[in-house]
């Protein structure tokens, strides 16, 4: 109670609104999510984090407010961002349909095709708890394997979650991306982190995307971290992007090689048999 009286005066406080009620919303191991019911009749939400690393919630804002205007998939707007919270507007959660999957695959292709400036993004985020380093480099063979790739295998390898020969068949990979990577493609405006758990299907009939790690990346990547783990409809979701924004061919024997970020992450934050995927993806590459 003590908590949720913490929480409610917290966002009363950003908000410069009062709070009615407040419910824990389940799910979720990095932060602390919160619907709260406003006197003004909005709902809300509220995620916290103690101790939250520097430019955590700020970094998510960011990308959020950035996917959001490209006016494509439908991504909740920020009400409030501090240090140790983010206040977004509640998406009243529903069942997933195919109409609304179906949306999803048109939708996220039109932000995709808001595009970015560059590869990459001004600043460093996060995925998860995760650092994602940032930084812009010339083309997307580049950025994938200096920003996304070389440095999970690193870390991976120091918490001894990847073996030596692994981290070199996940090279070897590296050193053929140009090769791998398909026709060349300008930046596209992504989400970055889009698996099942970072979208709401709202019982409006629409997706809403949560949890960005947003950045000016490869439009495959968003689609690969969907089928990495699986989403509901996903094959609807697929022909409806390939319809409205067709994907360059061989499209879905790249998704290995996209999906080699995501695992490494895995491997990194929980071990397991992450690496041991990570390198069965780099594998089936390279032969």
């Amino acid at each position: 109670m003590a908590r949720m009286a913490g929480t409610a005066a917290r966002a009363e406080a950003l908000l410069d609104v009062g709070v009615v009620s407040t419910t824990p919303v389940a799910g979720g191991d990095i932060c602390t999510a919160t619907r709260l019911r406003l006197t003004d009749g909005r709902g809300a939400m509220i995620k916290t984090r103690p101790q939250a690393p520097g430019g955590f919630f700020a970094r998510e804002a960011e990308g959020l407010r950035w996917l959001r205007e490209a006016k494509g998939a439908k991504v909740p707007q920020v009400l409030a961002v501090a240090e140790d919270c983010l206040v977004l507007d509640w998406i009243e959660p529903g069942k997933p349909t195919t109409d609304a999957a179906e949306r999803l695959g048109r939708d996220l292709a039109a932000t995709h095709a808001a595009g970015a400036e560059a590869f990459g993004a001004a600043t460093d985020g996060f995925v998860g708890l995760a650092p994602l380093p940032n930084r812009s480099l010339p083309s997307w063979p580049e950025f994938f394997a200096s920003r996304r790739v070389m440095p999970y295998v690193r870390a991976a390898v120091d918490r001894q979650a990847l073996t030596s020969d692994e981290a070199a068949t996940i090279e070897a990979a590296m050193r053929r991306i140009h090769e791998l990577a398909g026709p060349e493609e300008p930046p596209a405006r992504i989400h970055g982190d889009l698996w099942s758990g970072n979208l709401v299907w709202g019982t409006d009939g629409d997706v809403w995307l949560i949890d960005p790690a947003a950045h000016g990346g490869h439009r495959e990547t968003d689609l690969a971290m969907l089928s990495l783990f699986g989403a509901p409809h996903l094959q609807r979701i697929l022909d409806a992007y390939d319809e409205a924004a067709p994907l360059a061919e061989g499209w879905h024997d790249r998704l290995p090689l996209h999906q080699l970020h995501p695992l490494l992450v895995h491997a990194v934050l929980f071990g397991g048999t992450y690496g041991g995927r990570a390198a069965a993806a780099a594998r089936s590459l390279i032969g």
